[in-house]
């Protein structure tokens, strides 16, 4: 794979991931959905299946990494370092384009939701709008979680922890069970597997944290959140920004680790 396929591939299958993993909690989060209040089964199950598309779509280009932490597990596991800055480039911006393409096709429901009362509070507001203050003097905005992740409890070590563990199960699952005849990135069946895996992570794990599991999934969408002219979206809670983005990166790495030992 040449460095201009692998850009082009994970740059298209990262935007289409988070095209489709933040347009279900976009569809689930804001007034005037069809899918408000759909709640976590759907957001897990939608997360799943922008893994399968974004997989498949991307992976003769560039192996569909789509993943930081699986690109750092992968040049661990083979000592190949050399196109690591380009998959992580493609990432980032694939994320950051699907976060824009989610303001896009939301933008209606993004304006209604962040000019209603009940939500972003003022005169008339009822008890949500108390809930809505109160998280954005922790630093999260009303919609943040629609671009990326936050904790239900405020615990550094905790929720380190949580992203680590949940990263250590998907690598793991990609290293052993989704790689191609190459072992370069993601197979057709594959593909299938990461897709329930993410699938079960959310539904097991994602409780505490949100599950970033993915650094490029929750700081690029979170850049965006922060340039993006919304009305009164509050803050972007950079003072968490940390955790999504090192505990996946670790649990990446522990991975590899791991599959060197146990599996190579």
């Amino acid at each position: 794979m040449s460095s201009s396929d692998i850009f082009i591939g994970e740059t298209i299958g990262t935007a289409i991931l988070i095209l489709l993993g933040g347009g279900v909690c976009a569809a689930v989060t804001l007034k005037a959905s069809k899918a408000r209040n759909a709640g976590w089964l759907a957001i897990t199950f939608g997360w799943g299946f922008a893994v399968l598309t974004a997989v498949y779509t991307s992976a003769p280009l560039s192996g569909a990494h789509l993943n930081p932490a699986v690109t750092l597990a992968l040049a661990i596991k083979d000592s190949d370092w050399s196109h690591v800055g380009v998959y992580w480039g493609g990432q980032l911006l694939g994320a950051m384009i699907g976060a824009t393409l989610v303001w896009v096709a939301y933008y209606g429901q993004f304006q209604a939701h962040l000019t209603d009362k009940e939500i972003v509070g003022g005169p008339g507001a009822q008890a949500t709008a108390a809930k809505a203050v109160e998280a954005q003097e922790k630093g999260a905005g009303p919609v943040l979680g629609v671009f990326s992740t936050g904790p239900e409890i405020r615990n550094v070590v905790q929720n380190l922890a949580t992203e680590i563990i949940g990263t250590i199960v998907l690598v793991l699952a990609v290293l052993t069970q989704g790689l191609n005849d190459s072992g370069k990135g993601l197979g057709t069946l594959g593909a299938l597997i990461t897709a329930l895996v993410v699938v079960s992570i959310g539904l097991s794990l994602g409780g505490p944290t949100g599950y970033a599991i993915n650094p490029a999934r929750d700081l690029g969408p979170r850049l965006v959140h922060t340039l993006l002219p919304l009305p009164n979206k509050g803050g972007s809670d950079w003072g968490y920004a940390w955790i999504p983005v090192v505990g996946p990166l670790i649990g990446g790495a522990i991975a590899a680790g791991i599959y060197n030992v146990a599996f190579a």
